[in-house]
């Protein structure tokens, strides 16, 4: 079950089979060093996330082969055209050695038998495991299994104008009573500028008010999923957030249909005081507006009487795939990649956070107000949406979309809204 804070998934007697089983070789993490030479791994990684990939990828290629004796081919594949090839060489057998997949496509590349469980390799990295970033870990797993290296991730946060919450005598929100009061004031301040718009087409914007709330989106039962969306839990954090628009007046009617990036250049227009927005976000912000410098603020978002509401984590693992000749030379690459110096390096280059939580220490020791809060919100608040292969069609149908456009636009009220969401989520989720 795949719970708020989502908890450490308990591995089953299956990820005893490891991934020696699957690949015919033996464990060679811990201290033998694995004989690669002669060998070639190739290595598919999205294009875009880091702008000096050239440079990374040269420097990590040639660890690589003085560590092992290997060598690697890394090809950067674009990030809309992904999903369709590697559908296309699973169904060919013709997968890379390792590739970076996204989170919500781990559990659907497992489920179709074309990656291997990698439990067995980080059991045996000393503290590997209770070193890993917990949200990405359980976005990773899948029946009971590991499958994805969790590399990096980004999470959302509230981000916020201080000269205007300084101008006002406002402290960032730490309730949702707080954010209420924070925007009435500034709606009273400054009638052109929205207090916290209410983006109908932002799917991720919308969970942390459920968890917040105490509520879950979808909760696993042996093989059956169900929705909570309706759940009284559920229901008064999604009553909250679009009552931010429909009681409060802190959004607009145009930002029913908005996206996160309609919402992102709102704010880099000075028409936006407060939003969620991603930990990768305020360096664009302030490029795209340089007169934000300065201006900006991040704080965790707030549960309802406090705390963290948990945000969903957006990222990346590693994989290793079942058509590899040499399963644990694949592993040392991954585990080159996803710890120590050349995480640190990626975070660094890309503005995403490592996915072991060693790699973030100076991150969470930050007193940079743009980096500190995001690092407590994804190593504290930091989860994820149900992990199963079918999520991808519940994000297709626009299910939750649809119930907060519904209830913005006065279509429906918040228990119709969300008792029909839950009901067609479960249905596509149990297909």
């Amino acid at each position: 079950m795949h719970k708020r804070i989502l908890p450490a998934v308990a591995l089953g007697a299956a990820a005893t089979l490891g991934l020696a089983a699957c690949a015919g070789g033996s464990t060679g993490s811990g201290d033998e060093p694995v004989d690669g030479k002669g060998q070639e791994l190739t290595v598919w990684i999205m294009k875009g996330t880091n702008p000096d990939s050239t440079a990374f990828y040269d420097a990590v290629s040639e660890a690589f082969e003085e560590e092992t004796g290997a060598t690697v081919t890394i090809e950067e594949v674009q990030w809309a055209d992904a999903h369709d090839r590697f559908v296309t060489s699973i169904a060919g057998g013709t997968t890379p050695d390792i590739a970076e997949t996204g989170t919500t496509w781990t559990a659907e590349f497992a489920d179709a038998g074309a990656l291997l469980p990698i439990d067995e390799y980080v059991d045996a990295e000393k503290g590997l495991r209770d070193d890993l970033v917990e949200g990405l870990e359980v976005a990773g797993t899948y029946d009971e299994e590991l499958y994805g290296m969790p590399w990096y991730a980004g999470v959302r946060s509230l981000v916020y104008r201080t000269d205007v919450f300084e101008e006002l005598g406002l402290e960032a929100p730490k309730s949702w009573d707080d954010i209420v009061a924070a925007g009435e004031a500034i709606k009273a301040a400054k009638p052109d500028m929205l207090p916290f718009p209410v983006p109908g087409d932002a799917e991720f914007q919308v969970y942390p008010w459920v968890w917040g709330a105490g509520g879950e989106v979808a909760t696993l039962d042996g093989d059956e999923w169900t929705s909570e969306l309706d759940s009284e839990e559920s229901q008064e954090g999604i009553e909250f957030y679009t009552g931010l628009a429909t009681e409060h007046g802190f959004s607009s009617a145009g930002a029913t249909t908005w996206k996160e990036t309609d919402l992102r250049d709102a704010f880099t227009q000075g028409n936006v005081a407060m939003m969620l927005s991603g930990s990768w976000t305020p360096k664009a912000l302030v490029e795209a507006n340089p007169e934000l410098e300065g201006k900006i603020g991040a704080a965790v978002i707030p549960g309802k009487d406090g705390g963290i509401a948990p945000s969903v984590l957006g990222g990346s693992h590693l994989s290793v795939f079942n058509t590899t000749k040499n399963a644990d030379l694949a592993w040392e690459f991954v585990k080159l990649m996803t710890t120590g110096e050349f995480a640190e390096k990626w975070a660094d280059e890309t503005g995403y956070f490592p996915g072991v939580q060693s790699a973030m220490e100076e991150a969470l020791a930050s007193t940079d107000p743009l980096v500190a809060p995001f690092a407590q919100q994804m190593v504290e608040g930091g989860a994820s949406v149900p992990v199963t292969p079918n999520f991808g069609a519940v994000q297709a149908k626009k299910t939750t979309n649809s119930m907060i456009q519904a209830i913005l636009g006065g279509q429906k009220d918040v228990a119709t809204a969300t008792k029909d969401a839950a009901a067609e989520m479960t249905e596509l989720l149990n297909q």
